[in-house]
């Protein structure tokens, strides 16, 4: 008897991370936050490093929309992603969307 059994990765890289997200709930939506967070702060103080000021409505929209890229997949096997995390990004995807139209920038006639 093994100490540790090492665990079989013959199915693929699904039934690994649905084991950790079984042992491990909050994965999920801690790996989409930083993802989210990545591409919203990168962008930004990329921007404002490069033209002295940032949108930062339009850095919301692109750092939703990356993270809904990437949790779509996520739904395509039970266990990964569950509904209400996708709905949650998919309404902060629309309240961003709306706050970009609705934001009156300096650089916009």
């Amino acid at each position: 008897m093994a100490l540790y059994d090492l665990p079989n990765m013959s199915a693929g890289m699904d039934d690994a991370l649905i084991g950790v997200v079984t042992a491990v709930p909050i994965f999920t939506p801690m790996f989409l936050l930083f993802i989210f967070g990545v591409v919203f702060v990168g962008g930004i103080s990329s921007q404002k490093k490069r033209l002295g000021n940032a949108d930062i409505p339009m850095w919301s929209v692109i750092a939703s929309m990356s993270t809904l890229m990437i949790a779509l997949p996520m739904t395509l096997r039970a266990g990964l992603i569950s509904l209400e995390i996708l709905a949650i990004l998919v309404a902060i995807v629309l309240m961003s969307g709306v706050w970009l139209f609705l934001d009156r920038n300096k650089n916009e006639v």
